[in-house]
């Protein structure tokens, strides 16, 4: 989708494989998070869960996460879209969107995988995702502010977030 020019432009597959337009989050700051169940990294949905709570205390429906589970770090993800919702409910209280299991690189990649890593290229400018958890934050504007790798803690993107929130929209 090469014509894209923001983040709105992009419908991906929710959990049931049903398309999500990210219209819907116009105005909003996101946080999107291509996740994975049994990777080291995996604890971080406890982090992502307790900031998205206490940003939604303080400012309502503002700021989502999107998690984007992804399969293609290890076989880290291997369940269906099922298990991975139960998975992160149970065992981390995840209640932001868990979206349909999806590939982040390669000929199948996500297009807005493709649309996130071309406006927020990697270290030394690398244009794919290296492991899971990486993290790219999406301002109101509806265009890429941040990214972070896989070792970046949740809890310490809440100044960029809150910095984020509190820039006025020119929609």
């Amino acid at each position: 989708m090469a014509s894209a020019t923001s983040f709105y432009d992009f419908k991906p597959l929710d959990k049931k494989g049903n398309a999500t337009p990210l219209e819907s989050y116009k105005g909003k700051v996101v946080l999107i998070v291509n996740t994975a169940s049994k990777c080291g990294f995996t604890p971080q949905y406890e982090g992502l869960e307790k900031l998205y709570k206490k940003l939604k205390e303080t400012h309502g429906d503002d700021f989502q996460i999107l998690g984007f589970p992804c399969n293609q770090f290890g076989s880290q993800e291997p369940g269906t879209d099922d298990d991975i919702q139960s998975f992160c409910q149970v065992n981390y209280g995840v209640s932001f969107p868990i979206m349909g299991k999806t590939d982040v690189n390669g000929d199948k990649a996500n297009p807005l995988f493709e649309w996130l890593k071309e406006e927020k290229p990697g270290l030394l400018g690398m244009k794919r995702v290296k492991w899971n958890f990486e993290k790219w934050l999406v301002g109101r504007d509806g265009k890429v502010k941040g990214r972070w790798a896989s070792t970046t803690k949740p809890e310490s993107l809440e100044k960029p977030i809150l910095e984020e929130l509190a820039a006025k929209s020119e929609l």
